[in-house]
């Protein structure tokens, strides 16, 4: 008999669903027994008779909801947490470059024909994506 032990219940999926479908599989397809550790009710090598494993399906049932629930709130209250902040100003993700005095110079250079492209995001300190990105940034500006 293989015994699986876990810390707790939600490690079997983020919804009720697959909670009960890995623990249904596990338990009753594969044959192994599970230790909840945070919820010792749920462990099966105690309740193997019919009115043990009916209160274990049942407790199951109850605490898949309530870890789906959890889930749900969790997400919620970040996605709520991360509009506050963008409200107040706050951006997240990269920060994007700045049209720099050593941009100019390579770029002028550049477009001169002086040195060539490679050697222009050298002088920049900028990798390739970043440079034609700025290059296509500086032209728009320069056009407005």
């Amino acid at each position: 008999m293989i015994l699986l032990y876990i810390h707790s219940l939600d490690r079997f999926g983020r919804n009720k669903e697959y909670i009960l479908n890995e623990w249904r599989e596990l338990t009753k397809e594969i044959g192994v027994d599970i230790v909840v550790l945070d919820m010792p009710l749920l462990e099966t090598t105690k309740h193997k008779d019919s009115i043990g494993t009916f209160i274990s399906d049942l407790i199951l049932q109850v605490l898949s909801w309530i870890a789906e629930d959890e889930r749900e709130r969790i997400r919620k209250r970040q996605r709520e947490g991360i509009d506050s902040a963008m409200s107040n100003g706050i951006r997240f993700g990269r920060p994007s470059h700045q049209i720099t005095e050593e941009f100019l110079q390579a770029y002028n250079k550049w477009k001169a024909k002086e040195i060539t492209a490679v050697k222009a995001m050298e002088e920049a300190r900028m990798k390739k994506t970043s440079f034609y990105k700025m290059v296509k940034e500086y032209e728009i500006l320069e056009m407005k």
